[in-house]
């Protein structure tokens, strides 16, 4: 399709309707603080009209850093009642408030981008300091999060991977004991459909794996070795690798050769590990629970990531290519975050079905890297057309296009200025 001049304006009112000075939140009510993947990709969006802002955005979300060098997923940098689980639930201890876990390492690819557009500069100021706290993180995720020792990331809680209500979690999830949950108000359903949201149950636990990492005093050892929750996630194993290969990028532009050694081991690591995550059954890459070995043997939108953190043999890419093609079958629109067809698919919950448009634009970003520019156009145009069809919204269904959540998004209005819109 032709870029469309009239969505572009649109794409960036959103953005500035949702900044909040100096960061963005989601979308007005049903996400009303800064969620650390959503300001990587909103960066992208702000870099093509306004680059000041775009650093900001990113320099906004380190300011809440913690000592231990994890960048959390909320920063309540406000107070607002209308969403839960709030600050006071959460009780980190931490300036800025904010939660006690993390979401996806995808902010030192996003800085690597933003430094090679402003020129690629070595003596960048904004780059070298953003650097030094993408280290940082990524050293965390060593440290806590790579329990196997084989270079994959394992999560502690399902909000983490930002694929929330996955199916991949389902098992491990049933595992976790709510008896203690308690009485608390959901805040999610009053601004959006219920039927797009996780059910009750499911939100238990995820109540229940926050309030185990609260009575730890956030103690990040004692929960990613003891906690309820604890999965080797194929999708932030694929982007990890694949932000250490951009800061590697990084790490040798400014010639911090103990750094650039350092997370050559951890891509090698990585590379050779991945592999444990191959479900031959299904052909595809798959979540595994970190405590009993199992696979989810679902093939999922993460699946795809491969291609960007650049992994996988002839016949493994082959068989992926082959699970997108089979996704044609059922979907108009690509790509569902689930497979039709697998276990609990439905194609307007959250993140059982519905298409994403960050995920979306990294999967093509790898395939068109990967040599596999028609996968990678027929992603893009799918996207731009949903965008067309139902307007800026948090997800599509891949069956009608219909848009589910949050409307006005600010990381759907990122990804048309920045990559669909095109």
């Amino acid at each position: 399709m032709t870029r469309d001049p009239r969505f572009d304006e649109q794409a960036r009112a959103i953005l500035r309707h949702n900044d909040r000075g100096g960061y963005t939140v989601p979308t007005p009510g049903l996400y009303p603080f800064q969620w650390n993947w959503d300001s990587a990709f909103v960066a992208l969006g702000f870099a093509t009209f306004d680059r000041d802002r775009a650093w900001q955005e990113i320099e906004t979300l380190i300011s809440a850093q913690w000592a231990d060098g994890m960048i959390p997923h909320i920063v309540f940098h406000q107070d607002d009642a209308g969403y839960f689980p709030g600050p006071d639930v959460w009780a980190t201890g931490t300036m800025p408030r904010s939660s006690g876990i993390t979401q996806p390492p995808v902010l030192a690819s996003v800085v690597r981008q933003l430094w090679e557009q402003d020129g690629a500069d070595p003596a960048h100021a904004q780059m070298r300091a953003l650097y030094a706290a993408c280290l940082r993180s990524h050293r965390w995720f060593h440290t806590y999060r790579d329990p196997l020792g084989n270079g994959l990331v394992m999560v502690t809680h399902n909000w983490e991977t930002g694929r929330d209500n996955s199916s991949e979690w389902d098992d491990a999830l049933a595992r976790v004991d709510t008896s203690g949950v308690g009485a608390y108000q959901r805040r999610d359903t009053g601004h959006v459909d219920a039927a797009m949201r996780p059910r009750q149950a499911e939100y238990d636990r995820y109540v229940a794996i926050l309030q185990f990492g609260r009575a730890c005093g956030w103690n990040h050892r004692q929960i990613a070795d003891h906690g309820p929750f604890r999965m080797i996630d194929v999708g932030m194993s694929m982007e990890l690798l694949r932000a250490n290969r951009d800061l590697l990028v990084l790490a040798e532009a400014i010639s911090d050769a103990p750094a650039a050694a350092e997370l050559r081991a951890r891509i090698a690591l990585s590379e050779t590990g991945m592999d444990w995550l191959w479900n031959d059954s299904v052909g595809a890459y798959c979540s595994r629970d970190a405590t009993t070995g199992e696979s989810s043997a679902l093939v999922t939108n993460a699946s795809f990531l491969a291609f960007y953190a650049g992994v996988g043999n002839a016949d493994q890419r082959g068989r992926l290519l082959a699970a997108l093609d089979r996704m044609t079958a059922s979907a108009r629109f690509l790509i569902p975050s689930l497979e039709a067809g697998s276990r609990d698919y439905d194609h307007r919950r959250y993140w059982r079905g519905p298409i994403w448009l960050v995920v979306s634009y990294m999967v093509a970003q790898g395939l068109a890297e990967q040599g596999h520019g028609d996968w990678a156009e027929r992603i893009r145009s799918d996207s731009a057309a949903l965008i067309a069809q139902a307007g800026f919204y948090e997800s599509f269904s891949p069956e009608t296009g219909e848009g589910s959540g949050g409307a006005d998004f600010s990381w759907t209005a990122a990804m048309w200025l920045a990559w669909c819109g095109a």
